[in-house]
């Protein structure tokens, strides 16, 4: 895939001088340069679309390090921690929810000040030795597609390559992943893949890299010494949902070292009134409101109980029959659903527990043929 480029450039001037500033302009010498004192001029009004062509550089003023929102009171929860080095993402998934969550600020940012945020990750890893942490950076932000550009990923890794009670995913639909093959991640770096049914990445993913290109990656950084993780999330229940997934799992997991795969996470699609209204407004229509959906416990609605829970043994299936040694989870479901998928309701602890060791959770006999 063609890495991504901008159409602006804005920075912030108090970090005109920050090693990220000074690198982006060496880069991206044609890409038209604003300096601001007010990041806020960048954000054009109303147009998601426009803002996603626009790379701002900003100091971060708040906490980088938050629990996931997964942790929800009537959720089992994995206890991963995100870490936020940016804002927004280029590629533009129908099903974003940042399309909701910064459709007042639409602009692509990242963050300058970088050692702050590794400051504070330090500061909890010391505060808390006898635990091991699983700290990601694909919440608001791919967490590769902007690589080629910040460098952020050279930084990262041998950051938790020296601290043995973190463990850092980077999560991405991309392919860009270079920065990657030199660095020696001594088992502390785990790069993950969000996946999908090709008909929905082939409709509902624009600019993301094909299944065949995200695989190719995947192999690439295996081959350099890394763990990986795959993420089908949000399963969108759609008209061929079992071929379509069935299909994706056997292509990419019959093609990788299963031995090396860290976790793979299943979350049904999870969508809120804002969402929805943003969906509603894309240009064209969506595979993603076809389904029936109902409330949860966190408000957010999902495919009904029954459905999520076939589709969800479905997959542990296919999975296991590949190999019953990759650990497979759940992704904010309640203990309800974990009982009928796994057989059994594991606690947060216990969750987080086996996904730091990398090993699956003790589940039922598959009966789902």
């Amino acid at each position: 895939m063609t890495p991504w480029m901008p159409s602006a450039l804005w920075i912030e001037r108090s970090e005109a001088e920050s090693d990220l500033a000074r690198r982006l302009r060496a880069r991206l010498p044609a890409v038209p340069l604003r300096m601001v004192d007010d990041t806020a001029e960048a954000e054009p009004a109303g147009d998601f679309a426009e803002g996603k062509r626009r790379l701002v550089v900003k100091r971060h003023r708040g906490t980088f390090l938050q629990h996931c929102p997964a942790g929800t009171p009537g959720l089992v929860c994995c206890n991963y921690l995100v870490v936020s080095f940016a804002a927004n993402c280029p590629f533009d998934c129908s099903y974003c929810f940042l399309q909701d969550y910064l459709a007042n600020n639409t602009a692509i940012k990242a963050f300058s000040n970088v050692g702050d945020g590794l400051s504070e990750i330090d500061a909890v890893l010391r505060a808390h030795p006898d635990r091991t942490f699983r700290i990601g950076t694909g919440e608001l932000a791919d967490s590769l597609a902007l690589d080629h550009l910040t460098d952020l990923s050279r930084e990262l890794v041998p950051f938790f390559a020296e601290r043995p009670n973190g463990l850092l995913e980077l999560k991405t639909k991309s392919t860009g992943v270079d920065n990657l093959l030199d660095l020696d991640p001594k088992e502390r770096t785990v790069v993950s893949w969000s996946l999908n049914a090709t008909r929905i990445m082939a409709t509902e993913e624009d600019g993301t890299a094909s299944l065949e290109e995200r695989l190719h990656a995947a192999r690439r950084v295996q081959a350099a010494g890394y763990r990986v993780g795959f993420h089908f999330d949000p399963i969108i229940a759609h008209e061929g949902w079992e071929d379509g997934y069935r299909q994706v799992i056997e292509r990419v997991f019959r093609r990788l070292d299963t031995r090396r795969v860290a976790w793979v996470s299943l979350g049904s699609l999870r969508m809120t009134p804002g969402l929805k209204a943003a969906i509603k407004a894309r240009p064209n229509p969506s595979l993603v409101l076809t389904g029936e959906l109902v409330p949860g416990p966190d408000g957010k609605e999902r495919a009904w109980r029954g459905l999520r829970v076939k589709i969800y043994r479905r997959m542990l299936d296919w999975l296991q029959q590949i190999d019953a040694r990759m650990p497979v989870y759940v992704c904010m479901e309640p203990p309800g659903v974990w009982s009928k998928v796994f057989g059994q309701t594991p606690s947060d602890r216990e969750v987080a527990e086996q996904l730091v060791a990398q090993r699956p959770l003790a589940c039922r006999v598959s009966t789902a043929r």
